[in-house]
């Protein structure tokens, strides 16, 4: 069973896992429109479509995230613009889609009450061979995509 772990949002990550093993990874591929980022639904079309011609079943996890209080409007309009890309091109694969809250997938990976730098940490334990966790700002997104993946069942 292929897997995709995804961190959405614009400093997100996507993580192809078969089993519970990460095989590709990929920070969230963005492009400037105007003033702002978004996703780039093209280049994430083109980091899973290779996956869908393997003849094994294939589930996307992707965090379920929602408003903090102060959070600007122009941020949450990012990151609905982020999710709305996320679904339309998983939705467009046939991907079968599990939402994982936060609160979730880190119950299920005991890091409750954790600081946010434990999901690194953990991810590392689990893949010592993984390097690119070493790097605290993409290890974290590599880190969380992979950890929804394993624990959003």
């Amino acid at each position: 069973m292929l897997k995709i772990g995804i961190d959405p949002g614009l400093s997100g990550a996507i993580v192809i896992m078969e089993g519970n093993s990460p095989i590709e990874w990929h920070r969230m591929p963005t492009m400037k429109t105007g003033s702002a980022n978004r996703v780039n639904g093209a280049a994430l079309a083109a980091i899973i479509r290779p996956y869908l011609f393997l003849d094994k079943p294939i589930h996307a996890y992707v965090e379920l995230v929602s408003s903090m209080p102060g959070q600007g409007v122009a941020s949450m309009f990012s990151f609905g613009h982020s999710a709305g890309v996320l679904q339309g091109v998983l939705g467009a694969f046939e991907i079968p889609v599990t939402m994982v809250t936060p609160s979730q997938w880190k119950k299920r990976a005991g890091l409750v009450s954790q600081d946010k730098d434990a999901s690194r940490v953990l991810a590392i334990q689990m893949w010592p061979f993984w390097r690119e966790l070493d790097k605290k700002g993409a290890g974290q997104a590599f880190a969380d995509a992979a950890l929804i993946a394993v624990h959003g069942d």
